[in-house]
């Protein structure tokens, strides 16, 4: 049936090649669709004969370019694809719709590569059905068109929306394990297998990394899932009750991936590799969560971060609620066996500055509502099944080879800095907390240039002898070492928080302020665009997530100079990512807690103190209405050191124990640190 579906689809659309809408204003756009769709197809022929591995890599080169050339460069300015070209063209009525039909359609290329036969049948039918209209009538009636467009999310959504849950949960999964695993890793044509865009970013990685030793190979496999596993030890859950561990990366990486499978092996782990979203339903705006390669066109999957705003209401909201809790309860013993995600991030490619468009579909103020509702309601779900006080995860971080000419150099920096010896750090950041936990406030005061000028109020200890309000936070679940963090008494944290250049989420941001009252976000601003509005929108749609406002979740002092002088050393500064970054100097994370929904387990330091500060008065909610604990966010922004004047701790009696002056550490005992600067 599937098979007869997607003949019957790929013969009709290939007559539209041929046809003329009733307007032939249209033409022009269906039969680019039509060419699409027979790309597509020829694509799979290839791939169920055998012959697409055949070629060499420069012909497998030319064919993936093929498939994306319509939204690389300059090309994506005249694609209809781009939002403003097809309002252009089309007017708003139809152009918003119908550059909303290509960016769907265009998931047909990681659908053809997975040979998922089925989802290819939907998108080619909801091709058709659009087609059909403008062929009978020269300007269908937009409201049509945009209902033909609702019924099939909401139809397909038992489709997407499952098969995606399973995806993350169910190891049988396998189609980018079962690659990484069988594949011939010296032979880069491999990379082509995946249906992602593949540059120079990933072949020069894939190389590189097939120029080093095994052994440092192993290294990093073992660095990666050693602070997996003691996530796990150090927050005192059981991982032996896991069977499932969740592997995200970037293409080119997949010598160390296919290590740290067998290590996970080890430890009872099978792994869940999945794609990044490419459809309505499962993506999250402009975030990538999953496997990936080179990301196409950056301002095409921004244009399109809002898309569900053609469609998006409380009965569709419900109905994929359902979905949800429905496939859940049907994988309840797989999802209990889900143990986090190991993730591997990487850095280094150009900041990226979205232009802001006019043209782009957005939601409107009831549909944010609804959108917020619906996260907060879905992770409730994901919660029950999978515990938050069960799982745990890991993150490390590798730069790419458009960092610049000392790529390898930088490369081997970068191992160093992530296998640093963590006793050297436990040791310094216990004499930070020995300070820090005799405060009442801590005070933090740019300099430089920089204008914060922030109290972030600190959590009071009953028993200082056996409690702490400070994470000692090693190489873990946050790769590398280097951190102090707490959740902050959100009374009495006020100010300002500045920093002169910030990149966050793969997004820049220019002349970034946030002002705090009572550890809430009461106004914010940057200088990205020449209007403030466009400033606060950026800020509001990708910081904020739409929330009308965020506490200050975390407060934390990052003690990693050796990484800070190598982004010196090496002007790479601004591309280093916020995990590397955020040892760098101290950082304010907006959004939930580093607890977030395992508030009740309990913490310990290296020396035996418990971690009480996990809790705030936004979180502490839970125990009313879990609705209004959590925002489902969490975004690290960090003052460099340069910028920093002074960071103090002030005591009950109004003592100032000062940690760090003009951008170095001043504490007793934390001079080392110091050296890094020498």
């Amino acid at each position: 049936m599937i098979e007869e579906r997607y003949e019957l689809a790929v013969e009709r659309i290939e007559e539209m090649k041929k046809e003329e809408t009733k307007d032939t204003l249209f033409a022009d756009y269906f039969h680019k669709m039509a060419d699409f769709v027979m790309m597509i197809d020829e694509v799979r022929t290839k791939l169920l004969e055998g012959s697409f591995l055949k070629r060499d890599i420069e012909e497998l080169a030319g064919e993936n370019r093929r498939l994306y050339e319509d939204i690389l460069g300059e090309a994506y300015e005249t694609s209809y694809a781009n939002p403003s070209y097809a309002v252009q063209v089309f007017e708003e009525e139809y152009g918003q719709i119908l550059s909303f039909l290509y960016t769907e359609l265009r998931g047909c290329i990681a659908y053809v590569f997975e040979q998922r036969t089925e989802y290819l049948d939907i998108l080619f039918e909801l091709l058709i059905a659009i087609y059909n209209q403008f062929e009978e009538e020269a300007r269908p009636d937009a409201a049509r068109l945009k209902d033909c467009i609702y019924w099939f999310v909401s139809d397909y959504c038992d489709v997407f929306v499952a098969d995606r849950i399973r995806e993350q949960i169910d190891p049988s999964e396998s189609f980018a394990a079962d690659l990484i695993m069988n594949s011939s890793l010296d032979d880069l044509r491999y990379l082509y297998r995946f249906g992602e865009y593949i540059s120079e970013n990933e072949l020069r990685t894939a190389r590189h990394l097939g120029q080093l030793p095994p052994e440092t190979i192993f290294r990093m496999a073992d660095v990666y899932t050693e602070g997996y596993r003691m996530g796990f030890v150090n927050t005192r859950k059981d991982l032996s009750k896991k069977e499932v561990v969740e592997i995200r990366y970037v293409l080119g990486f997949e010598r160390v991936v296919k290590k740290a499978i067998e290590n996970f092996a080890k430890m009872g782990l099978k792994p869940v590799i999945f794609r990044s979203p490419v459809n309505v339903w499962t993506k999250r705006q402009n975030l990538k969560t999953g496997y990936y390669g080179a990301i196409a066109s950056k301002q095409f999957e921004y244009d399109h971060r809002n898309d569900q705003g053609l469609f998006l209401d409380k009965k569709f909201l419900e109905r994929r609620l359902e979905v949800v809790r429905t496939t859940y309860e049907h994988h309840r013993e797989l999802a209990g066996k889900y143990a986090g995600p190991a993730c591997i991030e990487m850095f280094g490619e150009e900041p990226f500055a979205p232009e802001q468009k006019e043209a782009v579909i957005r939601l409107t103020k009831k549909q944010e509502e609804l959108q917020l509702k619906f996260q907060s309601r879905q992770s409730e779900i994901v919660n029950q099944y999978i515990r938050g006080d069960e799982r745990s995860f890991t993150i490390i971080a590798y730069p790419v080879p458009e960092i610049g000419e000392r790529y390898e150099e930088i490369f081997d920096e970068i191992i160093r800095i992530n296998t640093l010896d963590v006793k050297v750090y436990e040791s310094v950041q216990q004499a930070l907390i020995d300070a820090l936990d005799q405060g009442e406030y801590v005070h933090i005061l740019g300099g430089n240039g920089n204008r914060t000028d922030l109290r972030v109020q600190i959590h009071e200890l009953k028993d200082p002898g056996k409690e702490t309000a400070f994470e000692n936070c090693v190489a873990d679940v946050n790769i590398p070492a280097g951190e102090v963090f707490t959740s902050p008494v959100l009374e009495g944290t006020n100010g300002v928080l500045h920093v002169s250049k910030v990149y966050l989420h793969e997004l820049q941001y220019r002349d970034l302020e946030i002002t705090f009252a009572n550890g809430m976000i009461a106004d914010y601003n940057c200088g990205n665009f020449d209007r403030e509005l466009e400033n606060k929108e950026y800020i509001r749609d990708n910081i904020l997530h739409k929330h009308a406002t965020l506490p200050l979740g975390e407060f934390a002092i990052g003690t990693n100079t050796t990484a800070y002088v190598a982004a010196k050393k090496y002007g790479i500064e601004e591309k280093m990512p916020i995990l590397i970054a955020e040892k760098m100097g101290p950082h304010f994370a907006v959004g939930d807690t580093c607890y977030s929904w395992s508030e009740d387990v309990k913490v310990y330091n290296p020396d035996g103190k418990e971690i009480v500060a996990k809790d705030n008065s936004v979180s502490i909610l839970r125990r009313e209405d879990v609705s209004k604990a959590y925002y489902q966010c969490h975004t690290d922004i960090t003052i460099p050191y340069e910028e920093l004047k002074k960071i103090a701790v002030v005591t009950r009696t109004g003592e100032e124990i000062i940690l760090l002056a003009d951008g170095r550490f001043v504490l007793p005992g934390t001079d080392i640190l110091n050296e890094a600067f020498e």
